[in-house]
């Protein structure tokens, strides 16, 4: 018999939440100085934070929805509750942009995190920058085949940190 049949969905997610945080370390706590952490350096990034400026007045409320994301994400917590692509797909965005924002996010894990938990965070942040990058082309008009990156020719003129990026 299923561990979960006899369960509620509640008491089924907080196991699930507990056998993650015994596994990885990862806490509510942990996620929020990740994300404090990481919002810190996407502020003073010369690519990413332009973005994010035009857009962002008030960075408590964004913060704590990013919070409740990555809880979701990492936790399974079922905190977040939004719509992502809706937010993102309009954005003038580009390869460049996800790479700077998966790059400085997988430093910073790895730079706060236990190894299990960067790597935990690290194994969900790729997919999800990979599946931003396909719905920000898809808006553009653009259908990338599989391993095609998106460029977007109106943001060629952007000065980027190639450092490290893929093209």
């Amino acid at each position: 018999m299923d561990t979960y049949s006899a369960v509620t969905p509640a008491e089924r997610r907080a196991r699930i939440v507990a056998e993650i945080t015994d596994r990885t370390g990862i806490d509510e706590a942990m996620i929020e100085r990740l994300v404090h952490a990481f919002y810190a350096k996407v502020r003073q990034d010369e690519l990413l934070a332009p973005v994010f400026a035009a857009r962002i007045e008030d960075w408590e409320p964004h913060l704590e929805q990013m919070c409740a994301f990555w809880s979701s994400v990492a936790l399974m917590s079922g905190r977040y509750h939004g719509r992502p692509m809706e937010k993102h797909a309009p954005l003038p965005v580009d390869a460049r942009h996800f790479d700077r924002w998966l790059s400085l996010f997988e430093e910073t894990a790895r730079e706060l995190c236990p190894p299990a938990a960067a790597e935990h965070f690290v194994e969900r942040a790729r997919p999800i920058a990979e599946s931003l990058e396909l719905g920000v082309a898809q808006f553009n008009g653009c259908l990338l085949m599989k391993g095609e990156r998106y460029r977007n020719p109106d943001l060629e003129r952007q000065p980027a940190d190639t450092k490290g990026m893929a093209s």
